[in-house]
């Protein structure tokens, strides 16, 4: 029997990511035996990377903003362990890392000696991609791994 191998997915809390998770589950861990160890990250945004104040009153509001940062992360995380439940996926880490996700997912390839990541792809046009960025377009170019991009299927109108 092979080694077994280590997958990294990145989670967020976006349709398109849930969607990456159950297509990643079915096609790769469906099998009575995988070939990979799942460790999900989910990568949290600091308060102060969304609260751009400054002032009186400043920490109060960080505060405020924190704990529904990691409100987020446990509901994130929670559904993702009921998705794995329901299909059967119980040797399954959870990492939740506060960070700028670019970095943070590289670092976990980097630290877990990941083969692969997967992550979802939020399908931006080339505009929105320019301006926001693109963490699967960093992560392709700077992970020492593998990385396999899961898109959601376009409706048909």
């Amino acid at each position: 029997m092979a080694a077994t191998q280590t997958m990294i997915f990145a989670l967020d809390d976006t349709d398109h990511s849930f969607y990456a998770l159950e297509w990643t589950l079915d096609h790769f861990f469906a099998a009575p035996q995988s070939l990979f160890k799942l460790i999900i990250v989910h990568v949290k945004t600091t308060p102060t990377s969304v609260v751009g104040l400054a002032g009186p009153g400043t920490s109060d509001v960080l505060v405020l903003v924190e704990k529904d940062i990691k409100k987020t992360a446990q509901r994130v995380c929670e559904k993702a362990k009921q998705l794995c439940d329901a299909k059967r996926v119980s040797d399954v880490t959870f990492d939740v890392i506060e960070g700028d996700a670019r970095n943070v997912l590289c670092d976990a390839v980097d630290k877990h000696h990941a083969t692969v990541l997967v992550m979802g792809s939020h399908g931006y046009g080339a505009f929105k991609r320019a301006v926001l960025g693109s963490v699967s377009d960093y992560c392709s170019h700077h992970a020492r791994s593998s990385v396999m991009i899961v898109k959601k299927p376009k409706t048909k109108n």
